[in-house]
């Protein structure tokens, strides 16, 4: 990290003119007052955000070093690139409008978005067009025809909660019906098929605490995830407790087994045994398991009897009987391309041992998405342990530290929206681009037609689309269907360099809020103090909404009469109530504000947490909250909706494309992972991309088979291409990834050679250039992003420049 700050600090001449606007804050952290927090001119100032708290160094106004909290066991390196992004060259510093908007009107020549073509105006000009905007989409389109988009990971912050902020002004602003989204791109498969299945969303719930887990656990099956990369970030302020688990776990030498087309980071760090399965065939591969255990009457028939609905309805899939296919280990293996006795040796061996099947949602982020997870729960329920201390199954180790226990702290609240009017609707998030091209049509999502709206107007704060929607090219040509866009974010990121409106937000570190530490743990109570003040023209979002509420005429119904410092003070004596009706302690505000955290405890019974336990206990008394109150095997619930792309039970289903499948136009599989280094797109803009680009593109991991075979080494640029995009990136040759196989990271930002036009190269490494937009089914409608092939060459002529990590003129 000290090589990355020490490179940061060298090459930033960024800020020159902006470092006095740091002069305002003229009082150090320890004695400002909380009401009106101000920055540090000098001092050390502690703070948090999605990677971690930390303490940043300020000098002379300007933040000069991140210090990782001294209680973090596990400090991401990503906080140079959390203070780097406040002095990026990709920072947005003043509000800018497209120019042909400017000149010409809404809706004119759309097709220039993403040229970079902006013109700088002034704040007041800038919050009267939107104001306008949105005034003229209620008076002349009515009712949901403004699309308050704002999906995305966002800061950390109950106040400066971009998705309650944007949301609160349309509902109390506007007071009109608005346009939001249902589920996430994450989970968005999970989140609908597990209710059906376990009576809960179970993606985003604890899971038996790592304690117990290594302790009881034998077996450690860690598949489709990779929770030593993963677990540096939280949605809130990540603790990295479970960095210390995974630690001790390695210790006791007992099995871990990844599944996984790629040799992962936990694979190395675990000393894993690393089981190549071909990407999206895990149900295959989990059928084969589940076949065995039946035919070798190895399986728990009292668990399956006592536990479980339907099994006996999917014993004729499993056997062949309805389609006189047998889900046999052989095969499987044709379809996964693990071997036949691999696969029996480690049913057996899950069978034989107390295991832990953990999974992560890459399985579920593709065609059929709703299948792998089901099927994982069917085949742990074969085992019979779940419910038992360090056995089961679980969907989110991998995830904000998931299986740390959990403290008997309170819950902060934060920033609602206001409460939404009459009328407003919400869509399946990752349906967007479909929304804008079918206006009035009807389409599926879980039991019930709806409804697209027509949309004319998207407003997009604390998000960005252009990175985390699949098949670039389409949504493009749908962007252009909308009047006015209109994006607040303070880094010009693809989703703002398309934009009609663009408004420049403060960064996290530039205002003050608060925040929790850990969402699964909740260890602490972290005050998110100011570290510098605002560079350029930048404003927090808070106030950028309060403006936005005046000129609508409803300010006061906006602010409930509060600013900042009233809301932070307001939600932690919330807190410190719920505190006191456990009996616990938490410090006067000021006291609070000057420590800036409170660490709550935790308790034994915390500590010994078994997830289902009490169901298994006790199935009649402590029912799931399905329809059977058990582990539903087979739906009678989706049954009913005579879906045919999501049967009643689980089944493998050949997905739109695979590698080796039937149709397959294209002979590589591209695994489209999380990043290493930043939080999807996330931090893509900083100072770290130093240490992972290639040839200053986003870098691709390519087995020596493949590279060898296209006369590609690595520090080479090679074009990645399908049917539906193209994009550039720089090769990595590694053992470390299974032939047919590429590895290209989802949120490297795109960067379109021909500005916004359809088609164009992607000069930086955009990989949903490349994936499919289509709903995992009709009952999730979920996300595809790893359901894509392509082919791959090594990049032959002048390399295009690479512009999107510095901000269009005048921006």
């Amino acid at each position: 990290m000290s090589k990355i700050i020490a490179n940061y600090t060298s090459r930033r001449s960024f800020l020159k003119g902006a470092s006095a606007l740091g002069a305002l804050g003229v009082l150090a952290p320890s004695i400002f007052s909380p009401r009106f927090a101000q920055a540090a001119v000098n001092g050390e100032v502690l703070s948090g955000c999605h990677w971690g708290a930390f303490r940043a160094v300020v000098k002379d106004g300007r933040w000069t070093e991140v210090k990782p909290w001294e209680q973090d066991p596990h400090p991401s390196h990503q906080l140079a690139g959390v203070m780097d992004s406040v002095y990026s060259p990709s920072r947005i510093k003043y509000p800018m409008v497209r120019r042909a908007y400017l000149e010409k009107g809404r809706g004119a020549d759309v097709e220039d978005r993403g040229s970079n073509d902006f013109v700088r105006v002034s704040w007041d000009k800038a919050l009267d067009l939107v104001a306008q905007e949105l005034k003229y989409a209620k008076a002349t389109h009515g009712p949901r025809s403004i699309f308050t988009g704002t999906y995305g990971w966002k800061s950390a912050g109950k106040i400066h909660n971009s998705r309650s902020l944007l949301r609160r002004l349309i509902n109390r602003g506007l007071q009109m019906p608005n346009v939001t989204h249902t589920g996430d791109y994450s989970t968005g498969a999970s989140q609908v098929i597990m209710p059906h299945v376990m009576g809960t969303l179970e993606v985003y719930e604890q899971q038996t605490v790592w304690p117990v887990v290594v302790d009881n656990t034998e077996v450690l099956v860690v598949w489709g995830a990779d929770p030593i990369k993963t677990n540096q970030i939280d949605w809130l302020i990540a603790d990295h407790d479970s960095y210390t688990y995974l630690e001790e776990f390695k210790k006791t030498g007992k099995k871990v087994i990844c599944i996984d087309p790629l040799k992962s980071k936990t694979a190395e760090f675990m000393d894993a045994e690393w089981v190549q399965v071909k990407p999206q065939t895990d149900v295959a591969l989990m059928l084969g398991m589940a076949h065995t255990l039946f035919v070798e009457e190895l399986y728990d028939a009292d668990f399956m009897d006592e536990y479980t609905a339907g099994f006996e309805k999917f014993l004729p899939y499993l056997t062949g009987e309805t389609d006189q296919t047998p889900k046999s280990a052989e095969w499987a293996s044709e379809i996964c391309g693990v071997p036949a006795d691999k696969i029996k040796e480690l049913a057996r061996l899950f069978m034989g041992n107390r295991t832990m099947l953990t999974s992560g949602w890459s399985l579920q982020r593709q065609h059929h998405g709703e299948q792998p997870h089901w099927m994982l729960v069917t085949l742990a329920s074969m085992l019979g342990q779940i419910g038992l201390p360090g056995g089961g199954f679980g969907l989110s180790y991998h995830y904000s530290n998931g299986g740390t226990p959990t403290s008997d702290g309170p819950a902060l609240s934060g920033m609602n929206d206001g409460g939404a009017m009459e009328g407003s609707v919400s869509i399946p998030v990752a349906r967007v681009v479909e929304m804008l091209e079918r206006p009035g049509e009807e389409y599926d999502f879980n039991g019930t037609r709806y409804t697209f709206p027509d949309i004319k107007i998207a407003y997009w704060a604390g998000g960005n689309p252009f990175h985390h929607h699949q098949d670039r090219n389409r949504m493009i040509k749908a962007w252009q269907k909308l009047e006015t866009v209109i994006v607040q974010d303070y880094q010009w990121t693809a989703t703002a360099r398309f934009a009609d409106i663009v408004l420049p937000a403060a960064s996290a570190y530039e205002r003050n809020d608060i925040e929790a530490m850990g969402s699964y743990s909740n260890k602490a109570t972290v005050a998110m103090k100011k570290i510098v003040d605002p560079v350029f023209e930048a404003r927090s979002e808070y106030d950028i909404f309060v403006d936005l509420a005046d000129r609508l005429g409803n300010k006061e119904a906006y602010t409930d009469g509060r600013d900042e410092m009233d809301w932070v003070r307001h939600y932690y004596e919330q807190a410190q109530k719920q505190a006191a009706s456990k009996n616990l302690e938490m410090p006067a505000f000021e006291k609070f504000w000057e420590d800036g955290i409170v660490v709550h405890p935790v308790s034994q019974a915390a500590k010994e947490y078994v997830r289902y336990a009490d169901y298994r206990e006790d199935p009649l008394l402590e029912p799931l909250g399905t329809p059977t109150g058990k582990i539903e095997i087979y739906s009678k619930n989706i049954e009913k909706m005579g879906y045919d792309d999501c049967p009643p039970h689980p089944m493998w289903m050949e997905p739109l494309e695979r590698l080796d499948g039937p149709d397959a136009k294209f002979p590589v599989h591209v695994n489209t992972g999380h990043p290493n280094d930043r939080l999807h797109s996330q931090l893509c803009g900083t100072v770290l991309r130093e240490g992972y680009a290639v040839a200053d593109r986003e870098p691709c991991m390519i087995n020596p088979k493949d590279a060898e075979a296209r006369g590609i080494k690595s520090g080479d640029v090679i074009r990645i291409f399908n049917d539906r995009g193209q994009t550039l990136a720089g090769a990595i040759v590694s053992e470390d990834i299974m032939p047919s196989v590429i590895r290209l990271y989802e949120g490297a930002w795109y960067d379109p050679v021909e500005g916004g036009k359809v088609g164009s190269l992607c000069a930086y490494g955009d990989v949903n250039t490349l994936t499919p937009d289509l709903g995992t089914s009709k009952l999730a409608q979920g996300n595809c992003g790893h359901t894509v092939i392509a082919d791959f060459e090594k990049f032959e002529g002048e390399l295009p420049e690479v512009k999107v990590f510095t901000a269009p003129k005048n921006g």
